[in-house]
């Protein structure tokens, strides 16, 4: 065999080769920020469990320079051959003699601080009104590899000494304390500790001018968050959190943190919203600092979930770190899950786990898609390993994690998790290792249990119907595009009958099951006719039956008519919690988007929710609005203003209670569905929502600290004016514009771009989307503009993207900013014809970065077309929207 036939054999490869492990690597990098290029020597420690002529590792555009090996006899080996191979991302070192025993490898490389944020990556702040440059590090989920020579693998942890050779007034910050510092002129050496075994995903480097505050915990942990000259009083929120939640996180899993310090620094492009590094969160600075005045009551909780999320990676997925990236919803699901419960000790007056449903329902909406993945799916091309940092990982992850704590209780879960955490710190785990931990500890089966809900894609929707005191339950998969497709899980049921003291609980196992409850109805029957007239008929036909109790179970719910029916009159008479309430409008939403129910049927659901006025309800009301509105203008156009004036009628119970003006000490929920009730009335064209808030951005144009237009209102005005710019008209867009220019004030800034493209004419959308081909939006910023895309701008969209394609690709590469396109542009239009043509377009431009999500795209426009064909069909659907809409 010649030696390319040799090297071919590593080519395609999920895997790298075990025949060399790492077990120590010393890191020296020096970046040049103004050339924005890096040199660096890296010393790898490797183990040979193999005699091999062949180190393979991984590195991704950076030119490789001398290489030495020095076994530990200490003879020295050069390669005879060296080859880059950009395609597979691998670095292939041929030696002419057979190594055998262990060594260090030394590699000299250089590369560029590239713009993709990406990797070792460029990024820029204003120092005295001079534009500068600084150096950070994003490596997962398999970047490294653009920063050094590595093997780029989660299993394969190692140690690192980092060290950094930089301009002496800058900060450089690492994942470990400083142990020594060196000044060399304008230059200087910062030496760091000795890390504990890590994966080299979670190496991290910032070098940049900031200012910090600083606090030492009752552990003795010192930390720190680190932002932007003349910015750290609005880094104390997140400070705060972070404190609290290494104590809380320490005790809930009997483990202390593992490292002396924890840094947070912000940073000002960043392509997601934070990262884990250990003992180094790096985020962009929308997602930790926080400003009293300008800053919403959303974005306090944002900052508060998120620093939670990251701190508690520290030990769920960075001291027990997923063995492959099959088993990502170790880390994201865990820490999602713990992130919450985190926050509801710190806020309980949040009442977050009623919103974590909001989180739930994405998941739900992502794995009802035929194209959709299992929580554990296989990752064959590293690469693409980005496009499963999704809702399936995240909210179906957690919420399965959540059902799974209900059913064996708080006790034996949080014992489970503490043994597992234990026994795996410092290594790698699998999900098995985690149901054998839960089985050990709690006494249940847990990987006969949750198999089936991590090792397959989809969920599913459980048929209820009540036949002489017999509940029957039928299970299948329930699938957003209709097909019936039989499934099985092990669905933990749980049901409130005509009250939440009556409750039962067994788990579905097969196809279908059934619970006699004939004695219950006998006995409310009885109590309703003696001293509980709950109705006005107290027949005991009027008894509803609530399955998914407090929505704590991953599954959808079908009732038979008469059970729906029910369902409805308690809501109407509030007898059903909020969580309840919101899981059967979430359901029937879902069901009617499926075409397994009419869309009469789902109005006349909505209607019962006018009197509502919790939060978790209203802002579901007002996304099902919103879903049925996007189909509406082409299945039923003649009936959109209408349909408008229904919603609106909907929302205006909410509005009246809530006002304008918030109200000194009012409920935090208060302050978040305020700017959502009012920001949807702009946006379905409420006219005098929309006159009261011009006239308020007009005092804001000539007084930016207004009391008339706080944070968590501004953003009804910024649509009011986008809903009043046109082609013609563009004097809205302009304004808009030369606030965002003129303010500094990071927070006003993303609440002007998430509004920008919220025009309903197409043109001014593509005029906004230009935008993100320029300079004057930051990358990273991208994702809040394309998330406010009009639905009147939908099908323009699509054609801006198709037309800009190859500029896209070229500006924000192929990383995980790229995927934002094709989720918020692609399933926005409606029409099989749009899906056939889209289909076309991107098989002649694929990239591994967005095969899945592309095809899930492509099935939501089916989805929505089918729906629209069968909101067609429904003749007499404009008569009722009419009676809806007069309805007070």
């Amino acid at each position: 065999m010649d030696q390319k036939q040799s090297i071919d054999k590593f080519k395609g490869k999920t895997r790298l080769p075990s025949f060399a492990i790492p077990k120590r690597y010393e890191l020296h990098l020096t970046p040049d920020l103004s050339s924005c290029t890096f040199t660096g020597t890296v010393q790898i420690s490797l183990t040979i469990n193999e005699s091999t002529n062949f180190l393979v590792l991984n590195a991704l555009e950076l030119v490789i320079q001398n290489i030495r090996f020095t076994n530990s006899q200490g003879q020295q080996h050069t390669p005879s051959d060296v080859v880059v191979d950009n395609d597979d991302e691998i670095l292939v070192l041929v030696f002419d003699e057979t190594l055998s025993v262990g060594g260090v490898l030394r590699i000299e490389f250089s590369g560029i601080l590239n713009e993709q944020l990406t990797g070792l990556y460029k990024c820029t702040y204003v120092d005295g009104g001079v534009k500068k440059n600084m150096a950070v590090t994003q490596f997962e989920a398999v970047d490294a590899r653009r920063c050094f020579p590595c093997w780029d693998e989660p299993a394969l942890k190692a140690t690192f000494k980092v060290t950094l050779t930089v301009p002496s007034e800058l900060t450089a910050l690492s994942n470990m304390p400083v142990e020594n510092e060196k000044l060399d002129g304008v230059l200087k050496t910062l030496y760091f500790e000795k890390s504990p075994l890590m994966s080299t995903y979670l190496v991290a480097v910032v070098v940049g001018l900031f200012d910090y505050n600083e606090v030492t915990t009752i552990d003795g942990v010192k930390v720190r968050v680190y932002c932007a000259v003349g910015k750290k009083d609005q880094g104390k929120l997140a400070m705060d959190i972070a404190v609290k939640s290494l104590d809380i996180f320490t005790k809930y899993f009997s483990v202390p943190y593992p490292l002396s310090k924890l840094d947070l620094v912000a940073v000002p492009e960043f392509s997601g919203g934070a990262m884990e590094n250990y003992g180094l969160i790096v985020y962009r600075e929308n997602e930790l600092l926080y400003h009293d005045l300008y800053s919403t009551a959303a974005k306090k909780q944002r900052i508060t979930i998120v620093t939670a999320h990251e701190v508690a990676h520290q030990w769920f997925g960075n001291l027990v770190t997923m063995e492959w990236w099959t088993h990502l919803w170790l880390n994201e699901g865990f820490a999602t899950w713990v992130s919450y419960m985190a926050t509801d000790i710190l806020f309980p007056e949040w009442n977050i786990w009623s919103k974590f449903l909001l989180d739930a329902a994405d998941g739900l909406r992502m794995d009802a898609l035929e194209k959709s993945h299992p929580i554990e799916v296989e990752i064959h091309h590293a690469r693409s390993v980005i496009e499963i940092f999704d809702a399936v990982s995240y909210y179906k992850g957690s919420a399965v994690i959540r059902m799974l704590q209900g059913y064996l209780g708080d006790v034996a879960f949080q014992k489970s998790l503490s043994t597992y955490i234990g026994r795996y710190q410092a290594q790698n785990a699998k999900t098995e290792d985690l149901w054998n931990v839960l089985s050990e500890i709690s006494g249940v089966p847990a990987n006969l249990m949750m198999n089936t809900w991590t090792k397959k894609a989809g969920y599913p929707v459980i048929h209820v119907e009540l036949i002489d005191g017999i509940l029957k339950f039928k299970q299948s998969q329930f699938l957003l595009f209709g097909q019936h497709v039989d499934g099985q899980w092990i669905v933990p049921i749980t049901m409130s009958i005509g009250s939440y003291e009556r409750q039962k609980k067994f788990l579905l196992e097969t196809s279908h099951g059934r619970v006699d409850i004939s004695e219950l109805i006998q006995s409310i029957g009885d109590d309703t006719n003696s001293n509980e007239k709950k109705y006005e008929d107290d027949s005991q036909e009027n008894i509803w039956v609530k399955v998914n109790v407090d929505q704590s179970g991953f599954y959808r719910v079908n009732y038979e008519d008469k059970l729906a029916l029910r369902l409805r009159k308690a809501i109407q008479q509030n007898c059903l919690l909020p969580t309840d309430k919101f899981g059967i409008l979430d359901d029937g939403n879902a069901l009617c988007q499926a075409c397994e129910q009419s869309l009469s049927t789902l109005l006349m659901l909505m209607d019962v929710y006018r009197k509502d006025f919790d939060y978790v309800i209203v802002s579901k009301l007002i996304n099902v609005c919103l879903d049925v509105l996007k189909i509406s203008m082409d299945a039923i156009p003649d009936s959109v203003n209408e349909l408008k004036q229904y919603f609106i009628s909907l929302l205006m119970f909410s509005a009246e209670q809530l006002g304008w003006d918030s109200k000194s000490g009012e409920d935090h929920s208060i302050s978040l569905l305020r700017g959502e009730v009012f920001q949807a009335l702009a946006t379905f064209d409420h006219d005098k929502t929309q006159e009261e808030a011009l006239r308020r951005f007009q005092i804001l144009l000539d007084d930016r600290n207004t009391s008339l237009l706080p944070a968590n209102i501004r953003k009804v005005a910024y649509v009011a004016v986008m809903r009043n710019t046109t082609t013609e008209n563009r004097t809205g867009l302009e304004s808009l514009l030369s606030f965002y220019r003129s303010t500094d004030v990071l927070q006003e800034r993303e609440k002007i771009l998430r509004c920008i493209a919220s025009s309903a004419d197409p043109n001014v959308v593509i005029e906004v989307l230009n935008l993100l081909l320029s300079d004057e939006i930051p990358d990273q910023d991208m994702i809040y503009v394309l998330a406010g895309i009009s639905m009147e701008g939908s099908e323009a969209a699509w054609r801006w993207l198709k037309d800009n394609w190859e500029r896209i690709l070229a500006k924000y590469g192929a990383g995980l900013l790229l995927t934002n396109f094709i989720r918020q542009i692609v399933p926005l239009v409606n029409s099989d014809e749009k899906a056939d043509e889209i289909e076309t377009f991107f098989a002649s431009h694929m990239n591994h970065s967005i095969v899945m999500n592309l095809k899930l795209s492509i099935e939501q426009i089916r989805i929505k077309a089918r729906w629209i064909r069968s909101v067609e069909q429904e003749h007499s659907l404009p008569d009722l929207i009419k009676q809806l809409a007069q309805r007070k």
